[in-house]
């Protein structure tokens, strides 16, 4: 791998963490949000990632026949499925006709293990950048 593709690769990863140290926040910042309805309550969203494959085309795409992997790729961000808790508060504004009031299907204990592991993945790559940068530095200081 090329000294560029390491740059990519931690960059790449870098990003994929942004992506989901921003999806966990807004799940933080939502985990108590009220509504009379289960289809207008806010929903857990989670960052989908892939590898990045290199270019079938490129003949140096391949180590033993298997694809290199470029980096990572943000492929989409998704909604959780889980059930959404639905509470008996009859005084609530937000109580529909018979009291209830749905609140988001967040776990902010599992969220904040999530933004904790987003951002040591974050620091992870930005060291793999500065350590590229500082061989880069001193491959370049050899030749003085």
């Amino acid at each position: 791998m090329s000294i560029s593709g390491i740059f990519n690769t931690a960059g790449t990863g870098m990003n994929a963490q942004s992506v989901r140290l921003n999806t966990t926040a807004s799940n933080i910042a939502n985990a108590q949000t009220a509504s009379s309805s289960s289809d207008t309550v806010y929903r857990a969203r989670y960052a989908v990632f892939a590898a990045a494959q290199e270019d079938m085309l490129n003949p140096t795409a391949q180590l033993n026949g298997q694809q290199v992997s470029t980096g990572v790729e943000v492929k989409g961000i998704v909604e959780s499925d889980a059930p959404l808790q639905r509470r008996y508060e009859p005084n609530h504004p937000q109580a529909d006709n018979e009291g209830y009031v749905f609140y988001p299907n967040v776990n902010v204990v599992e969220q904040m293990a999530d933004m904790i592991s987003a951002s040591r993945s974050f620091q992870m790559n930005v060291e793999v950048m500065n350590s590229a940068k500082q061989m880069a530095q001193r491959v370049l200081s050899l030749g003085q």
